[in-house]
């Protein structure tokens, strides 16, 4: 099956305050970025014609690249409009968007106080992350190798470029083992998150997840935390050690690329597709449509 390139397709791209012809929207090869990961992002969707939690993910933008030391140029309002003026330019109503904030080509080396930061938008078609059928019986999940490192070591509070190197290397390496995702641990050993979604384990009726200390609080994380407390189930944010992924009746993954999606195994764990993933899945998708969630 051919892949359209990201680099070669038509529309437009919301660049620095304009909509460019896609093809035209490029930076220079000597872009700080491209050598030290001066990045941030964001990763969102749109469901019939809404960004969902929208200005949540622009106020995100900003905080990840303060926490990197630079300012964006646009604020939170602004960058809402520009998402809108992309998705709209482009006919889209269901779709992906991806803001991304960067230090120029001013300066080459470590030291770039004086780089133009750069902001851009692009929309575009991305169906589910994982297909249904995966979805329907439970992705299969390696163990990666690779820590997620502590919070003194990296910036790990935001959604920064460079973070996602190890999260490459993981999903490469699982994916060639015939698996669809990977979990990583922490630096201390702790189960953390997959390559780039949040996981909760179902317990005796009772939700466990990861406390966020260092990786990203993802939007969608918080978003089922808070459908599942409405539906009365208990939701612990602890730390959770590998073994304890045995005693999991079920096992889910959140993110706004992942959605909800089940596991049916991770490593040497196996899991049918339980019911609170079921209702989570039910309740995020009439959530993000901005339906009422049927009781």
């Amino acid at each position: 099956m051919s892949v359209l390139p990201f680099d070669d397709r038509d529309g437009v791209i919301w660049f620095d305050g304009k909509l460019v012809p896609w093809r035209e929207a490029k930076v220079h090869v000597l872009t700080h970025a491209l050598h030290y990961a001066s990045c941030v992002f964001e990763g969102e969707r749109a469901y019939e014609g809404r960004i969902f939690k929208s200005t949540a993910h622009s106020e995100r933008l900003h905080r990840s690249a303060e926490i990197l030391g630079f300012k964006i140029p646009y604020g939170v309002a602004e960058i809402d409009a520009a998402k809108k003026a992309a998705m709209q330019t482009n006919k889209l109503t269901n779709c992906y968007v991806r803001p991304v904030a960067w230090r120029g080509s001013e300066m080459m080396g470590v030291s770039a106080q004086k780089n133009t930061i750069h902001l851009a938008i692009a929309t575009w078609e991305w169906p589910a992350y994982f297909s249904p059928e995966l979805k329907s019986r439970g992705i299969r999940m390696a163990i990666s190798k690779w820590k997620r490192p502590s919070p003194e070591t990296a910036p790990t509070a935001s959604k920064a470029a460079g973070l996602y190197m190890i999260c490459t290397l993981s999903k490469h390496a699982a994916e060639a083992e015939g698996y669809a995702d990977a979990l990583m641990l922490d630096w201390r050993g702790q189960v953390a998150e997959a390559t780039g979604a949040n996981v909760f384990l179902g317990i005796g009726g009772e939700l466990h997840t990861p406390k966020a200390d260092c990786f990203l609080d993802g939007i969608t994380r918080r978003t089922v935390i808070e459908l599942a407390r409405n539906r009365g189930i208990k939701v612990t944010e602890r730390a959770i050690m590998p073994e304890e992924l045995a005693k999991a009746d079920e096992v889910f993954i959140t993110g706004t690329a992942a959605e909800v999606t089940p596991v049916g195994e991770i490593g040497p764990y196996n899991y049918q597709v339980g019911p609170i993933a079921r209702q989570m899945m039910s309740d995020y998708a009439a959530t993000v449509r901005g339906q009422k969630i049927a009781a």
